[in-house]
């Protein structure tokens, strides 16, 4: 099973109001484990970045000039997500700056079950508590210390730590993603079962061995358990 990992950095709250996505990050999760295959990008806005985004990640007018505008990397943010779950901190935020990014370049949107969202999951799951990324992190002891300003990258790759602990933990499915050389489909993990070796190990028992334990089943006579064939 494919999952996407996802956050994005903006302008604002609104991108109705004008705002714009500046930075997207997300990790590839394929049965529960991270696989090193990222998407990471920035991008120029094609507007002045407010005072009070720039203080939460740090992104500016200077650093963004140069990036591509969305139009430009749209249809790549397409291939790398494809069909797969997006798992989404606050996933209507998120979903409501893709989908008007998408839309304005004439790219279908995104459909909202395709979205995760792993803030209604906590506080689903820890009724009254917290439930931002940080308080999560320090709810399972993961380590954010290099989270100065938000990045969309970092947090996502924070975000997937906290979501395999809101899932169960750390644990990635015990049937390995592997059949024959290929990567399986969820419906095989799901269905797999161990099968008997093709050539069976050779016997560790040696004939004396064998030959004391027939004596021994002997001696307990006709009713013993290994005689009925049960």
């Amino acid at each position: 099973m494919r999952e996407i990992v996802l956050d994005t950095e903006t302008t604002g709250f609104d991108p109705f109001d004008g705002d714009r996505i500046v930075e997207i990050g997300a990790v590839e999760l394929w049965n529960h484990v991270p696989t090193g295959n990222v998407y990471h990008q920035y991008i120029n806005p094609e507007r002045s970045m407010p005072k009070e985004a720039f203080e939460v990640h740090g992104l500016g007018d200077e650093f963004l000039a140069d990036k591509p505008v969305f139009a430009s990397i749209a249809q790549d943010f397409v291939d790398f997500v494809q069909d797969s779950l997006m798992v989404i901190h606050n996933a209507s935020f998120d979903m409501k700056f893709l989908n008007a990014e998408l839309s304005w370049v004439n790219l279908p949107k995104l459909p909202d079950s395709q979205a995760l969202d792993t803030l209604a999951i906590a506080r689903k799951k820890f009724p009254g508590s917290p439930a931002s990324l940080d308080a999560l992190c320090r709810r399972f002891g993961i380590d954010n210390s290099n989270r100065t300003l938000h990045g969309a990258l970092l947090d996502s790759e924070i975000l997937a730590e906290v979501y395999l602990e809101l899932i169960g933990g750390r644990q990635p499915d015990f049937a390995l993603a592997n059949v024959a050389g290929r990567q399986t489909t969820s419906n095989e993990t799901q269905n797999w079962r161990a099968r008997p070796r093709d050539t069976p190990l050779n016997s560790k028992v040696t004939k004396e061995e064998a030959a004391n334990h027939a004596a021994f089943i002997d001696s307990l006579g006709d009713g013993a358990l290994w005689k009925t064939g049960d």
